[in-house]
């Protein structure tokens, strides 16, 4: 028995081990005022890499944006593969899963740490992830193949990590890197599960006085009910994420409204706090820088290779238009619906706040623009985005499932099962160990795919040359 305790307790240590390294500060640099900038190996990876790739596409999150809100008004291909989906639909799947409790607990946090600077360096991150996110969803256009379970197609960064290391010769083969890509995503969104399945029951809670046994089974059943059959998914989605979206967008713009006379204020203290112009003498401004680029880089997931297993499964007419959505979606995550989040808690005098943190935060905050319906309206939407992550990251084990055990309902199912037990277990109680574990899958997710972009980015950066080219001729 203390030899299992022992492995136990060893596999825990390790699984921490690693989280830290990943996540923790490797470098910390001195800063004014007696401040320090802690960099983790993430940010110290993906922060250049958005540099890199904004330089290489030509900045294109400004020289091309009117360009991603025109793709989005094409439709499927009418000769496509049966059962895929446009890029609009596979936008939607990727807000779905990048819109979570992150938008709005995460964006709160960072407030809360960082002051109201640390919005102007969550959009900042935002601007340069776009970057980062055209390539990797671009890549994931040129190798998806077809989907012989799903229809339509499939891919993502294990399939193009298949091309660089094991190449066309071996198909029948499977690439090591590819396939650890591939079984860091299934764990990461088992973690990820745990983690929806406790904030749904919590917030209805808190809300609703319901408790966690009633709102978990529901959240299941209803769950079980979209992602075991075939074809649920995507039409379960294009109704609720542009519902939920424009519900939230809408009711912050009231916000906005009411307290138009704030704006400038409110403004000045984001610019003033994020450059640190007070910060500075009191030594606060490495929090400030960190605490927005970090809720950047986790929201929008630019670089995580998560959201290209959606990309891949779009049919679209040129590869880069389904990069092009991708940017747009980390534009949508983070400069529309965290900022949501921030103009919330920064139009709320501080004193309403004072002694709080994470999520009764964000619901005293509506509390006061709109009484007892705005702790109704939170706990509501952070259903909505929890519930459509849920089912996102389902759609995005698709394909990695297919990689790693091959193509037969038995291995897909199974893993359905195991989201939903975890998202049960997690309803019913919060085990840190799980969401580390989740944490640890995106960051090795994210080592895995950043692999393979650097050396694959040229094949990308071509077919965006090809896209300008074509357009200049018509």
């Amino acid at each position: 028995m203390s030899f299992f305790s022992n492995l136990g307790h060893g596999i825990v240590s390790l699984i921490e081990a690693m989280y830290n390294l990943l996540w923790g500060d490797l470098i910390s640099i001195p800063l004014p005022g007696g401040s320090t900038l802690g960099l983790s190996v993430l940010v110290i990876l993906l922060i250049p890499s958005g540099i890199y790739f904004t330089l290489r596409t030509r900045f294109l999150p400004f020289r091309l944006f009117p360009e991603m809100l025109r793709v989005t008004a094409e439709s499927r291909s009418a000769d496509g593969q049966a059962g895929s989906i446009s890029g609009v639909q596979a936008l939607i799947v990727s807000t779905a899963t990048r819109v979570g409790m992150g938008n709005l607990v995460g964006v709160v946090a960072a407030i809360s740490a960082g002051g109201a600077g640390a919005v102007f360096w969550m959009w900042l991150i935002a601007l340069l992830g776009s970057s980062t996110a055209f390539i990797e969803a671009t890549l994931a256009q040129l190798y998806k193949e077809k989907d012989p379970l799903y229809g339509g197609y499939r891919g993502g960064p294990a399939y193009y990590l298949h091309h660089l290391f094991a190449g066309k010769k071996s198909p029948g083969k499977r690439s090591l890197i590819a396939a650890l890509f591939a079984l860091s995503g299934l764990i990461c969104w088992c973690g990820i599960s745990q983690v929806i399945g406790n904030s749904v029951s919590s917030a209805f809670q808190n809300a609703f006085h319901i408790p966690p046994l009633y709102t978990t089974v529901a959240l299941v059943i209803l769950a079980a009910v979209i992602v075991l059959r075939k074809h649920a998914t995507v039409k379960v989605l294009d109704i609720m994420v542009p519902v939920m979206a424009a519900l939230y967008f809408f009711i912050t713009l009231y916000i906005i409204i009411r307290n138009a006379g704030m704006l400038p204020q409110v403004f000045a203290r984001i610019f003033e706090e994020a450059f640190g112009l007070r910060q500075a003498v009191s030594g606060g401004i490495g929090a400030v820088i960190m605490n927005g680029a970090k809720r950047g880089l986790f929201s929008n997931e630019a670089g995580s290779g998560s959201a290209p297993c959606a990309a891949a499964a779009a049919d679209v007419s040129h590869p880069v238009k389904a990069g092009l959505l991708q940017s747009l979606g980390v534009f949508i995550d983070t400069l529309v619906i965290c900022s949501c989040t921030a103009f919330i808690m920064l139009l709320t005098p501080a004193g309403h706040l004072d002694g709080m943190e994470g999520m009764d935060l964000l619901q005293e905050a509506m509390n006061y623009h709109f009484g007892s319906f705005g702790t109704v309206f939170i706990a509501v939407i952070l259903w909505l985005f929890s519930f459509s992550t849920f089912i996102g990251i389902l759609f995005y084990a698709r394909s990695n499932i297919a990689y790693l055990f091959g193509d037969n309902w038995l291995s897909q199912t199974l893993y359905k099962i195991l989201a939903l037990v975890m998202l049960f277990i997690g309803g019913l109680a919060a085990y840190t160990f799980v969401w580390d574990l989740g944490d640890l899958g995106v960051g090795l997710m994210t080592i895995f795919n950043m692999i393979a972009l650097f050396p694959m980015a040229g094949e990308a950066l071509e077919a965006l040359k090809d896209y300008d080219r074509k357009k200049q001729n018509l």
